[in-house]
């Protein structure tokens, strides 16, 4: 593998991991692509099962990271190639959380989530928030003064310098 592809392989492996929110970097962090995305064990990189990883063995992989996404084949990786497996890795994400949701969630078993089954994060705190006279229903004017009270809130975290006024986020 010739210096140029090597690093190539090497950006878009740490490019991928690094946009799909992978802890870990190449070639420790997480497969490209594919159905299973769990991290890569040193087993798979040692193909000879010699006991130890070699520099032909990560260049291999990476070789195949490269080919798995040059799905034309034509020798180079376009844009839309590298986004289309991006947008495969987000979606195999996506509906494995979906799946583990509902699996957590179902409590009948149907394989679907009614509106009972369906987490009320907060709506009824909310509302009791809202309800500053304790009546039972939000009026218009205790509607504006929560809308004003999260304006306030939300103008005190940007003065702060940044999420919730404690000097930003990184």
């Amino acid at each position: 593998m010739n210096k140029h592809l090597k690093l190539t392989v090497l950006a878009l492996a740490l490019t991928g991991t690094a946009l799909a929110g992978a802890a870990n970097a190449f070639p420790f962090g997480k497969r490209g692509g594919g159905e299973d995305m769990a991290p890569l064990s040193f087993e798979e990189l040692d193909t000879n099962g010699d006991g130890v990883v070699t520099a032909e063995e990560m260049e291999a992989h990476g070789a195949g990271l490269f080919a798995a996404m040059d799905t034309d084949g034509n020798g180079v990786i376009s844009a839309e190639e590298i986004l289309a497996s991006m947008q495969e890795r987000a979606q195999n994400r996506l509906s494995k959380g979906v799946e583990r949701m509902v699996d957590k969630l179902d409590e009948d078993g149907d394989g679907a989530l009614s509106a009972d089954e369906m987490p009320q994060r907060g709506s009824s705190r909310m509302f009791e928030h809202l309800d500053e006279d304790g009546d039972g229903a939000i009026s218009a004017e205790e509607f504006e003064a929560g809308k004003e009270k999260r304006e306030e809130m939300r103008g005190k975290g940007r003065k702060g310098g940044g999420h919730g006024g404690k000097g930003g986020r990184g």
